[in-house]
């Protein structure tokens, strides 16, 4: 299967630059499997297309501030942002960091891209400091570079790393959202039942809902349970190659607790239904079906990296609600495996016809 298969036009204007002011005012498109029947509505209709019996999962994790500004060893520049193009991107050892997921908590060593890339070398420092302070809050050594183009960098000791990080760091908004983070991303790039500290991009699907609406869920007495999958480069990271079947994906930390693994068990032996709320709870239930070997879920943490596409054969998750995403991804990929391709790239044609808004501060799409 060709990655060009999976492509679709989408004029530039429908790439949401602003999240609405009403998180629940979003659009939602409705396409059942069965009838393959499209309709329009709003996320406020979401509760009512759930079924009594449903099992509703979400992924908690929580963004931190992961898109950080440094000067490099000898250089005495300020860090500024690369999103401005007046400020002569990376000249003067000027380099943006973007850390993508803690690989050692003893050495406080993290995995994280950089740029520009090819002028990083190992044993390379790096200082990072606040906007207009020349005494620098975090040091770090690069170590290694990883197949991906990634480097492994080692911070020096701080006594509260994560304070440091919340005073000088971004939001990691993506790239296509084409303006610097503002204070209010902090609180809307987040879910409202975030609670995991982890993940450089948001699971987008969950953006959606506010406490009126989980009210209304726990008012239908549908159940609903809580997993974490921090988001790395698994998820965000482009596709390179032409076939399908040869791209491999980078693994992303998750963990499920007993609560959670037991109301899966229970749901799966029931046949009751399982609602994933977005492509990462998607993947972080396969995955720990899978590695089962038949048997239940088990709680605990661990690796993933399963790379679900068309011919993908799920084992838990029934019904998806997800956001718009790019072309020639693998979380369309992931999407067109559950709802089928050629309707799910039919309802992102009608989605684009519509007017609909793509991509995280974007509308939303369930699946069933």
């Amino acid at each position: 299967m060709l990655v060009s298969e999976f492509s679709y036009h989408l004029p530039p204007e429908l790439i949401a630059q602003q999240p609405l002011p009403d998180r629940a005012a979003s659009r939602l498109l409705h396409l059942s499997r069965a009838s393959r029947e499209l309709r329009d509505g709003t996320f406020r209709d979401f509760p009512s297309l759930l079924r009594p019996d449903d099992l509703l999962v979400f992924n908690n994790t929580r963004v931190f501030p992961a898109r950080l500004y440094a000067r490099r060893s000898g250089s005495h520049a300020q860090p500024v942002s690369p999103r401005n193009p007046a400020s002569r991107d990376f000249l003067h050892g000027k380099v943006e960091v973007m850390l993508t997921r803690q690989l050692s908590t003893d050495a406080n060593e993290w995995e994280c891209l950089v740029r520009p890339g090819r002028k990083i070398g190992i044993g390379e420092r790096l200082f990072f400091s606040a906007e207009g302070k020349d005494q620098a809050g975090l040091e770090a050594e690069v170590i290694a570079r990883g197949e991906f183009g990634e480097r492994r960098i080692r911070f020096k000791p701080v006594e509260d790393f994560f304070a440091e990080i919340e005073k000088l760091g971004h939001v990691p908004l993506p790239p296509y959202i084409d303006r610097e983070d503002q204070p209010a991303d902090r609180e809307r790039y987040q879910t409202v039942y975030a609670r995991e500290r982890g993940s450089v991009a948001a699971p987008t699907a969950g953006l959606h809902f506010t406490p009126e609406i989980l009210s209304q869920v726990k008012a239908r007495g549908i159940e609903t349970a809580e997993i974490t999958l921090h988001v790395g480069l698994g998820t965000f990271q482009p596709v390179h190659v032409d076939r399908v079947e040869d791209h491999k994906l980078h693994t992303e930390a998750f963990s499920i607790s007993p609560a959670a693994a037991g109301a899966l068990n229970q749901a799966r032996r029931a046949k009751r239904r399982i609602v994933a709320v977005g492509t990462t709870t998607v993947r972080t239930l396969e995955h720990a079906a899978l590695t089962s070997g038949g048997h239940d879920i088990v709680s605990g943490s661990g690796e993933a990296s399963l790379f679900i596409h068309p011919g993908y054969e799920f084992q838990v998750v029934g019904a998806l609600l997800t956001n718009f995403h790019l072309p020639q991804s693998t979380l369309l990929m992931l999407v067109c495996a559950l709802g089928g391709k050629e309707q799910v790239l039919a309802a992102y044609r009608h989605a684009v016809e519509q007017r609909y808004r793509f991509y995280s501060y974007g509308d939303c799409m369930f699946i069933e």
